[in-house]
């Protein structure tokens, strides 16, 4: 009965309809707000081309977006479940569809395109995304979470 009467106390603090509604703005603000995300450079996958030009250093905590793009020289997927695991994906952006997944193993383009990520860096360490197969250190994005 408590919970009932709470619920109704809230309800009538919050009013109803367009009134109520414009007393709440649900846009991101704070850490997901657009002034707090870092665009990181872009990640490519072609054939015989380096992933990526050099380590990057990210903060556990903030916020990024970075895109990964294939120029169809190769069928190219970028592996890296301990990177997937090490950040907080809010979500993966591919030909305007939104995805928001709760994990992510590898991203893999058969054809030209490119996929933009955001999320949030939370675990420390060191962590790679790289080309399925491949051992040249060319091969691969290196990103330090501290």
């Amino acid at each position: 009965m408590k919970m009932k009467a709470i619920f109704l106390a809230a309800a009538l603090a919050l009013g109803s309809g367009a009134a109520g509604a414009q007393q709440f703005d649900y846009g991101f603000a704070g850490l997901m707000g657009k002034a707090n995300r870092v665009t990181l450079p872009d990640l490519t996958l072609g054939s015989g081309k380096p992933v990526q030009e050099a380590p990057v250093d990210l903060k556990s905590g903030a916020y990024y977006k970075m895109k990964i793009v294939a120029d169809g020289s190769a069928e190219l997927a970028l592996s890296g479940g301990d990177f997937f695991r090490a950040i907080w994906i809010n979500e993966i952006v591919i030909n305007n569809i939104e995805v928001r997944p709760m994990g992510v193993h590898s991203l893999e383009f058969d054809a030209a395109g490119e996929a933009e990520i955001s999320f949030i860096a939370v675990v420390p360490g060191s962590f790679s995304l790289s080309i399925p197969g491949s051992s040249g250190d060319s091969q691969k994005a290196v990103f330090n979470i501290r």
